[in-house]
Parts: C-alpha cells; sequence; structure tokens
C-alpha cells in the first residue's frame, strides 16, 4: 500500500535513473517512447527492480489477447475514484516495458498493469497482484505463441494458489480453465463472440458441446461455471442482480465486455458499480484506437484489428455498406511474421463495402478477398487508397504496425 517506506535500495534508484535518461535519449533521437529500452536497462542493472516497484502498490494484472490495452484503461479510471494510479497506458506489457512505467510511479496508490499473455506468470510472481483479469484467449502472432491451450496451461499453473482474486471470462472455456486452478475467482458472463480456439475442451481433449450461451465438455464434465457479474444489452449485473447502465464513447460490443470486466475488478477495491462505469465514459480513445482523424478531406476512423478474433468483433462495429474500408496488414516483428490467420478471418462481412488494400502484405490480403469473392482494389499507399474513396467517412482497419504506420501518416 502507497505511504510506506520507500521500498528503494541506492542499486535500485541508480536503476531507475539509467533507464529514465536512456528512454529520453532515445526519445531525443526519435525512436519512441523509449519505454522499452529503458525498462531493458534498468532491469540490467537491478533485475529485481519490478517487484521492488510494485512493493507499495495495489496492483491489478490485465491479460487477453484481445482487449488488454482498452480493459487496462477502463480500470485505471475506475480505480481513480479511490486513489492516483500509475498505468502501462500505451500497451508496453512486456516486464521492461512494466518497470518502465511504474517508474514513473510518483505517489500511485494503484498499477494497473496490462501484461502479454506469455508473461503473465512470470509478472503475477513479481508484482504479487491483488487482483487479475483474465479476458480472453485465441491464436495470435502464429509463429510466437504455437497453441493457445499451452497458454492456458502456462496461466493455470503459474496462478496456482495465487493468493490475487482473479476475476475471469466465464464464457471463454481456456480462461475457465486456465482460471480454475485459483482459489478465489470472480467469474463475469462477457461473451465470446470468436469461438474457433475453444471446440475441444482443454481439460481431456473432449468435444465441447455449446448449446446456446452455454457451454460443457460432454466426456469429462468440465463446465461453464456460473457467473456472478454478467453484460446484458447495455448494462452490467452485479451480484446482487442489479442493472447498472454502460456509457461509453468507445463503440461495440466488446468494449461494453470490457467495461463489465471492468466494474467487476473495480467492486474487488471497493469502488462501486455506479461510480466505476461513469468514469469509463472518460475514455474517448485508446493508444489512437477509435479516433476519428481529418486527413485529405476525409474523415478516417482508425481501427486495430491483430487476429481472427478482433477483426469480427471490429467487422461488428463498423458503419453500413457502401461506407468505404482500407484494410492494411504487415507481418513484421510485433506482428508475428505468419499471415496463415488471415484464412481464418471471415471477409465476406464486408461485403457491400468498396475495399482499398495497403500494407506490406497487401497481396497476401488480396489473395484472401479475391477467394472470399470481395470487390477491392491494391494500393500503394494510405494517400492512394483515401483518394480512391468519396468524401466522407472511411473506415480504416489495421494490424499492429500498420496500425503504427497510419498514425504516423495521419500525424495522430
Amino acid at each position: 500500500m502507497a505511504g510506506n517506506s520507500d521500498p528503494l535500495t541506492p542499486r535500485a534508484k541508480l536503476a531507475v535513473t539509467a533507464g529514465k535518461a536512456v528512454a529520453a535519449a532515445s526519445r531525443a533521437a526519435g525512436r519512441g517512447s523509449g519505454s522499452v529500452i529503458g525498462g531493458r536497462v534498468a532491469l540490467k542493472l537491478d533485475p529485481d527492480l519490478l517487484a521492488r516497484l510494485a512493493q507499495n502498490l495495489d496492483v491489478v494484472l490485465v491479460s487477453a489477447t484481445n482487449g488488454k490495452t482498452t480493459t487496462t484503461r477502463l480500470i485505471a479510471e475506475a480505480l481513480r475514484a479511490a486513489g492516483p494510479v500509475v498505468s502501462n497506458a500505451l500497451g508496453a506489457n512486456m516486464p521492461a516495458g512494466i518497470t518502465s512505467a511504474l517508474a514513473g510511479r510518483s505517489e500511485a496508490r494503484y498499477g494497473v498493469i496490462e501484461v502479454d499473455e506469455k508473461y503473465l506468470a512470470g509478472v503475477a510472481r513479481d508484482t504479487d497482484p491483488k487482483c487479475i483479469a483474465l479476458l480472453n484467449l485465441s491464436r495470435d502472432q502464429l509463429d510466437r505463441a504455437a497453441e493457445t491451450r499451452m497458454l492456458a496451461e502456462n496461466w493455470r499453473e503459474g496462478l496456482a494458489g495465487s493468493k490475487a482474486v482473479v476475476v475471469a471470462n466465464a464464457d471463454d472455456p481456456l480462461v475457465v480453465w486456465a482460471a480454475s486452478s485459483s482459489p478465489n475467482v470472480i467469474w463475469v458472463a462477457a461473451g465470446q463472440m470468436w469461438k474457433d480456439d475453444a471446440w475441444s475442451c482443454p481439460s481431456c481433449g473432449g468435444v465441447m458441446q455449446r448449446p446456446g450461451d452455454d457451454w460443457f465438455c460432454g466426456e469429462c464434465g468440465f463446465r461453464r461455471p456460473t457467473p456472478s457479474w454478467a453484460l446484458s444489452g447495455d448494462h452490467v449485473l452485479d451480484p446482487h442482480g442489479s442493472a447498472w447502465p454502460i456509457h461509453l464513447q468507445l463503440p461495440g460490443r466488446a468494449n461494453k465486455a470490457n467495461a463489465a470486466s471492468s466494474a467487476a475488478v473495480a467492486a474487488v477495491f471497493g469502488v462501486p458499480p455506479q461510480v466505476a462505469l461513469e468514469r469509463m465514459y472518460q475514455v474517448q480513445a485508446v493508444a489512437g484506437r477509435y479516433d476519428v482523424v481529418q486527413f485529405e478531406g476525409r474523415d478516417l476512423r482508425l481501427l486495430l484489428a491483430k487476429n481472427p478474433a478482433g477483426w469480427l468483433e471490429t467487422f461488428s462495429l463498423i458503419d453500413p455498406p457502401p461506407t468505404p474500408v482500407i484494410l492494411s496488414v504487415n507481418a513484421r516483428g510485433a506482428d508475428g511474421t505468419d499471415t496463415s490467420w488471415l484464412w481464418d478471418v471471415d471477409y465476406t462481412r464486408l461485403t457491400g463495402h468498396p475495399i482499398c488494400v495497403i500494407g506490406d502484405r497487401k497481396l497476401d490480403l488480396a489473395v484472401r478477398l479475391e477467394v472470399a469473392n470481395q470487390q477491392f482494389q491494391v494500393c500503394e499507399n494510405l494517400d492512394q487508397a483515401v483518394q480512391l474513396c468519396p468524401p466522407g467517412r472511411i473506415e480504416v482497419i489495421a494490424n499492429y504496425t500498420a496500425f503504427q504506420d497510419l498514425r504516423r501518416r495521419v500525424g495522430n
């Protein structure tokens, strides 16, 4: 809890100072925020620095394949009702980036930390979280994370016996399997649009039965737990059965689900649902996602979609045809270099939209759209694609590094 004596040793203070200096030099050289390189330097000088920085904080960890950056922002807003918050709001979610974020913590009481799925168990060991939010697990970066069940197994082993309250999505069998090793779980019915990674039972490998919104394994009896929180339309239902309205500036059902999980987390810290949900309205955009920017006389809405589950959710919130859509896909290190996931996305949902295709892997995407019988044009860059679109609104959907490229081009 904040207010205790300073946990930082002289060595830790030196590590923090050195990390900040390196980060500042990186920013001055125009090489990004510097948070990752700064954190790496700091951890080299003091490998225990993350644990020391977290010592005086009530920590929430947020992990998932989709939605963790947004949910981290929503939780941080909600907890500010109870005290100052430090958070890795820009999404640097591996130990170096997390260390950098906490090093600038000043007098924070709460640490709300987004964590890459593969690092969750280690970061949980270091930070001794009071609460861990687990939203979903689906295929992503196929060259890096071979199998979602292995990630679920890592979570399950890493969280076994954890003292943290785990707030977990009851609708994702992989998340339920991972969270079930924890002694203290709060289940949230947050929904699961993408189901293609959860047709076999993570417990025994049997075929999962999915009647309606329920699910269970017909062979071993592993089944959906009874949720105490639920997303119901535009409301969050709390454990007492009260319905609280969700008012968000962020679009789509997925963000309502993120708000439901965030309200459950806030309640762990004593922030009531009404207060938590009202504060979440402050969040307009998350690291540029959902921003509408003016460019070449058009209104571009920037949407991030990194994997099949994310594309499916994004298609559900774009304006109806004939709104033009620009798609951009890269396959650099941060994206994962394997683009075979494009074949898992149902691009027939774009029927009726004029489509322009850009990005490093525009030809891979063009082949996929051709097979899906979509009308599209391949363009050299964003400027050319925008010129081909009529005046007005354009939906721009990009994966991770393609999204960063777009933000730089439009000055966002």
